[in-house]
């Protein structure tokens, strides 16, 4: 974010606010823009140019970050994402020292989960409280064919190790797409709930590194509920889903659950509790933001912790009331989503 921006009508809370009353409470860390799949939609098949080394906030750093967040800012919720989080070293420390905080924030992850079956009961150990898996497809070709690798089986072997070291509920994230998979929604819930998994679809998003996104080919909310309505009775959840992303609905009455985030058909943005850093110490009020406020900066540059608290102050200050996915002036971020965090 170039200059300082205007905060001269900000309210003299602690906490992250902005001009239209939200208050950022959940915090979304990316760890790494480097992953061990290549999806079509997320990346090719060569990857990326991937951030440098120095330029990553190291363990300490990241712990500064958070700690910040949590003891001065208000943030209740403390996500880890990538890229693929479990290719980082030292991620357990990590979320030791988060889960470490006082007050202590919930610890969730949101990985591809190819090293999880290894890696769940220690996660665990060091505080995990949830975790998130992507899976597109039950089918092993497709999957292939989607993902470069032939690793479908981890994946599955992933799932369950996390539903037995007590990560629960496990969810699942999903998304359909027109041509590829949409002809899984079915399927995909059938397994879940024989699982006892907590799926949730997303409509895809324009944050490809090709800025190929085209909304003609996503697959709507509307459309994903039609698809399961084929085979499943489902109803909205009572009671106020406040800044949680999925609409969530009773499935054949309940207890099991689908959510859909249709960030794109029905965008929440109103609601939105979120606030972003990135693996290189950039903060982000947005997911589609096209602007940043360096902290590496401020932490490299000797600044003191209220210094770091004030600075992001601002940039949660100036967030925009929505996305803008619909108006005609919309530029999508020059970050793909890998690099950003999901």
């Amino acid at each position: 974010m170039r200059g300082n921006p205007d905060t001269s009508e900000r309210p003299g809370s602690p906490l992250l606010v902005d001009r239209f009353g939200r208050v950022a409470t959940d915090l979304r860390v990316s760890l790494t823009d480097r992953c061990n799949l290549r999806c079509t939609y997320c990346m090719p098949a060569e990857g990326l140019d991937w951030l440098p080394k120095p330029d990553l906030l190291s363990d300490d750093e990241l712990v500064r970050l958070i700690r910040i967040a949590v003891t001065m800012l208000g943030v209740t919720d403390v996500r880890f994402t990538g890229g693929e989080p479990l290719l980082r070293p030292g991620l357990d420390d990590v979320i030791a020292a988060t889960a470490a905080l006082d007050p202590r924030p919930k610890v969730s992850m949101t990985t591809n989960g190819l090293t999880l079956a290894k890696r769940a009961a220690g996660l665990v150990a060091a505080g995990l409280d949830r975790v998130n898996v992507s899976l597109d497809t039950l089918d092993p070709a497709r999957f292939l064919r989607l993902t470069r690798r032939d690793r479908l089986a981890d994946v599955f072997a992933g799932l369950a190790a996390a539903r037995e070291a007590g990560l629960a509920p496990v969810k699942v994230n999903t998304v359909l797409m027109r041509g590829v998979n949409e002809d899984e929604a079915v399927p995909l819930l059938r397994h879940c709930l024989a699982h006892g998994y907590q799926l949730r679809f997303i409509e895809q998003m324009p944050l490809d590194p090709q800025h190929g996104w085209d909304r003609d080919e996503m697959v709507t909310a509307e459309e994903i509920l039609a698809s399961l309505r084929t085979e499943f009775t489902l109803t909205p959840e009572p009671g106020d889903r406040g800044g949680a992303p999925a609409e969530r609905w009773l499935v054949d009455g309940g207890p099991a659950v689908v959510g859909v985030i249709a960030s794109v058909t029905r965008p929440f943005c109103a609601a939105c509790d979120r606030t972003r850093l990135t693996a290189d110490g950039q903060v982000r009020n947005c997911l589609f933001s096209r602007s940043e406020t360096d902290l590496r900066a401020l932490l490299r540059g000797g600044a003191s912790d209220e210094d770091v608290a004030g600075v992001w102050r601002g940039n949660a200050w100036v967030k925009a009331a929505g996305h803008g996915i619909d108006s005609a002036g919309f530029s999508q971020p020059d970050r793909p989503m890998s690099a950003i965090g999901g």
